[in-house]
C-alpha cells in the first residue's frame, strides 16, 4: 500500500470516528434534552471506543476504505448502508449483552445518524465534482454542440465521460432514440428530443456541430439508414464501434471513429463455427504466404486467436511483414511465430522452409493482384501467381501438409485480364493436385475487400484530400465488396469445410456501383459531389470488366453449413497436363513477348475472354435490362 493511500485511509477513519462519537452525543441530546443528557455523558465516553471499533471493523470488512469515491455510484452507497447497518446491529447486540444503561432508541438513532454522515462524507467529493462540471457546462462558449443518437447504456457512459473529462470541449444538446417510450424523458439530465426522423430538424434548431452515434448493438441496416440521415445534415459524424469491435464491452470516447464506407455497406457480423476452425488450426503449425498483404496479415491476426503451435509468416516484402510482426508481438506476445523473407517463385527456398518448419496447414495468399499492372507485365503474373502457386502446392504435397487453402478472386471467373486468368490457372493447379495428393487442396474465391492495398478506396481518399477530381473508369462499373476481417474469417471457416478439390465461393452480398462509392466517400468527407469535388469518368482500363462474377456456369453451386459460403464442384484437371501448360507459359515469359504470353494463356485457360467483346456484351445486357425495367414501370 502506498504512503499516499495510507494517509487517505487514515483521514477517512478519523472522520468516521468523529461522526460516530458526535452521532451518539446528538442522539442522546435528542432523546433526553439538556438535563437528561448530562446523566449519560459519562456512560457514552466509557463505551464509545468499543462502538467506534465495531463500526470501523464493519466498514473495513465491506471495503469502504478501498473504494474510489470520486466515481461513487449507487453500488457504493448500498455497500455503505449495509456496512453501517451491520455495525449498528453489532453495536446494539454488544450493548444488550453488556447491559449498558443507554436506552436502545439512542443506539438506533445514533446508527441512523452515523449512516447518513458516513455516506455523505463519501459522496460529497463526487457531488462537488459534479457541481463543478455543471458550472462548466453552463459556460458554452468555444464548445461543440453535440447530439447523441441512442439513449441506452452506451449513451449513458458517453455522457458520464463527457461530464468527467470533456466539458471544456462538448456541450450536449440532447439525445435521439427510436424508442417512443423514451422520447421527452431525461437521461442523466439530458432530454431525449425525438427519433431518427427528427435528426435534421433538431440539428438546425439546436445548432448542432457534431453527431455521436452511440448504439454499439445496432443492426447493420439500421446503422446504414441512420448514417444516411446524418449525412444529410452535412455535420461531423462520429460512431462508437459495434459490440464485436469493443474489448470487454467497454465504451470510451477514445474509441469513437469517423463514419466509414464499411458502415454504409450494411455487412452483418460473421458468425463462425469456432469448434470446426479450432480442430484444424489449434496446436497446428500454420504457414501464411503473402503474410504482409491486406488479406495475408488479417489471416495472421485471425489465426493467432485460435492458438496455433506456431505461425509462420512468409513474404518477399520486408516492410509489410515487419509491420505485422511488430503488431503481433505487441498484441499477442505469447504467440509462437517465425517470420521468413522468401519468394514463392524460388522452389528450392520453399523446400527449405517446408523442411525446417514442417507446416501442417498452408494459406497461400501471395500474389500479384493489380489488373492494369499485370496487363503491362504478364510474365510477372505467370511467374509469381501461377509458378509460385505450383511451387508451394508441390512442397505441401512433398512435406505432408494436411490442408492447403488458396486465396482466389472473382476475377478468375470468365477472366478478361491476365491477373484473373492467372488466378484461374492457380485454381486449376490446386484442383489437379488434390486428385493425386493426400493433402486437401481447396480454393476460396471472393471479390474486393474494402480498404485493401491497391483498392479504389485509398485512391479515392487521396484524390479527395488533394481536392479532386475523383476518377473512375466507367459510371456503370460494379464490384462486390466485403470487409477485410470478414473475408479472412470466412476463409478460415471455408477451410474447416474442406474435403479436397472444392472452390469455395463467399457470399459477397449485393454488388456496389463504384460511382456510388465515390459519391458516399465525398459526402463522408463533409463535401458535396460535383460541387466541392468533381467526379471524372476516364474509360475502362485494359482487361477491366464492367461487372464481376463469382461462379462459372459449369461449376454448379452447393450450400454449406454456413449461410455465406457455397461450393463449386471440383474441376477435372490432370496435374501433369497443367504443369506442361505452365512450362509452356514460362517459356513464353523468357521470350518476353506480351502478346504471345496472352495468346498462350488463352489456350491454357479456355474461359479467358477478350475484354472488349465481353464488356460490349455486358453493356448490351445492362441496357436491355434497363429498358425492360422502364417498360415494366
Amino acid at each position: 500500500m502506498s504512503g499516499k493511500k495510507r494517509v487517505r485511509i487514515g483521514i477517512l477513519m478519523l472522520i468516521d470516528m468523529i461522526f460516530i462519537t458526535f452521532s451518539y452525543f446528538i442522539s442522546c441530546y435528542i432523546r433526553f434534552d439538556v438535563y437528561g443528557f448530562n446523566d449519560y455523558i459519562g456512560i457514552i465516553f466509557k463505551f464509545i471506543p468499543l462502538t467506534i471499533l465495531i463500526y470501523v471493523a464493519s466498514l473495513w470488512i465491506f471495503k469502504m476504505y478501498n473504494r474510489i469515491w470520486r466515481t461513487a455510484s449507487i453500488d457504493e452507497a448500498i455497500h455503505g448502508v449495509l456496512a453501517c447497518g451491520v455495525g449498528c446491529l453489532g453495536n446494539f447486540l454488544v450493548m444488550e449483552f453488556m447491559a449498558v444503561r443507554i436506552p436502545r432508541t439512542v443506539t438506533i438513532v445514533a446508527g441512523i445518524l452515523i449512516t447518513c454522515g458516513i455516506i455523505s462524507v463519501r459522496v460529497s467529493y463526487r457531488v462537488g465534482r459534479r457541481i463543478k462540471q455543471y458550472v462548466k457546462v453552463i459556460k458554452k462558449q468555444g464548445k461543440e454542440n453535440v447530439l447523441i443518437i441512442g439513449a441506452g447504456v452506451c449513451a449513458q457512459m458517453i455522457i458520464t465521460e463527457i461530464l468527467r473529462e470533456k466539458t471544456d470541449e462538448y456541450n450536449i444538446v440532447g439525445l435521439i432514440d427510436d424508442n417512443k417510450g423514451k422520447v421527452n424523458n431525461y437521461l442523466k439530465g439530458y432530454k431525449i428530443l425525438g427519433d431518427r426522423y427528427d435528426i435534421e430538424e433538431i440539428c438546425k434548431e439546436k445548432a448542432v456541430d457534431k453527431i455521436i452515434i452511440a448504439i454499439p448493438s445496432m443492426g447493420d441496416e439500421d446503422r446504414k439508414a441512420i448514417i444516411e440521415i446524418c449525412n444529410k445534415t452535412k455535420l461531423k459524424v462520429k460512431i462508437i464501434p459495434g459490440v464485436y469491435e469493443l474489448i470487454d464491452g467497454n465504451v470510451s470516447l477514445n474509441q469513437m471513429r469517423d463514419v466509414d464506407l464499411k458502415d454504409l455497406l450494411g455487412r452483418p457480423q460473421v458468425k463462425l463455427d469456432r469448434k470446426g476452425i479450432e480442430e484444424y488450426l489449434t496446436e497446428k503449425t500454420v504457414l501464411v504466404t503473402g503474410a504482409g498483404g491486406s488479406i495475408g496479415s488479417e489471416l495472421c491476426r485471425q489465426i493467432a486467436a485460435f492458438k496455433p503451435s506456431r505461425l509462420i509468416l512468409l513474404d518477399i516484402y520486408e516492410n509489410n511483414i515487419y509491420e505485422i510482426q511488430n503488431e503481433l508481438s505487441r498484441k499477442i506476445p505469447e504467440l509462437n511465430k517465425a517470420v521468413v523473407i522468401a519468394s514463392v517463385r524460388d522452389k528450392r527456398r520453399m523446400n527449405e522452409i517446408f523442411e525446417r518448419y514442417k507446416p501442417q496447414v498452408v494459406f497461400h495468399a501471395a500474389a500479384h493482384k493489380h489488373v492494369p499492372l499485370m496487363e503491362d507485365s504478364p510474365s510477372e503474373a505467370i511467374k509469381n501467381n501461377v509458378k509460385g502457386t505450383l511451387n508451394v502446392a508441390e512442397c505441401a504435397d512433398k512435406h505432408g501438409v494436411l490442408r492447403f487453402v488458396l486465396i482466389s478472386t472473382d476475377k478468375a471467373v470468365n477472366p478478361t485480364n491476365v491477373m484473373g486468368a492467372s488466378k484461374r490457372l492457380c485454381e486449376m493447379v490446386v484442383q489437379a493436385m488434390n486428385r493425386r495428393s493426400k493433402t486437401e487442396y481447396v480454393a476460396v474465391r471472393f471479390g474486393n475487400v474494402l480498404g485493401s492495398n491497391g483498392s479504389v478506396i485509398p485512391l479515392f481518399k487521396n484524390q479527395i484530400k488533394e481536392g479532386g477530381p475523383v476518377t473512375l473508369t466507367h459510371k456503370e462499373i460494379t464490384r462486390y465488396f466485403m470487409l477485410i476481417p470478414e473475408a479472412a474469417q470466412l476463409v478460415l471457416q471455408a477451410g474447416a469445410f474442406a474435403k479436397g478439390g472444392e472452390i469455395f465461393v463467399l457470399d459477397m452480398g449485393k454488388p456496389v456501383k463504384i460511382y456510388d462509392l465515390a459519391v458516399n466517400l465525398i459526402k463522408l468527407s463533409g463535401l458535396e459531389p460535383h460541387k466541392d469535388i468533381k467526379i471524372e469518368v476516364t474509360g475502362l482500363r485494359p482487361g477491366e470488366k464492367l461487372y464481376e462474377e463469382l461462379l462459372m456456369n459449369e461449376e454448379g453451386l452447393e450450400e454449406t453449413a454456413h449461410e455465406k459460403i457455397f461450393i463449386g464442384k471440383p474441376g477435372d484437371f490432370d496435374i501433369e497436363e497443367v504443369k506442361r501448360s505452365i512450362d509452356m507459359l514460362m517459356e513464353q515469359c523468357l521470350l518476353g513477348n506480351r502478346t504471345l504470353i496472352k495468346n498462350c494463356l488463352k489456350q491454357v485457360v479456355p474461359t479467358y475472354k477478350d475484354p472488349d467483346v465481353y464488356n460490349g456484351i455486358q453493356e448490351e445486357v445492362a441496357a436491355t435490362l434497363d429498358l425492360v425495367g422502364k417498360l415494366e414501370a
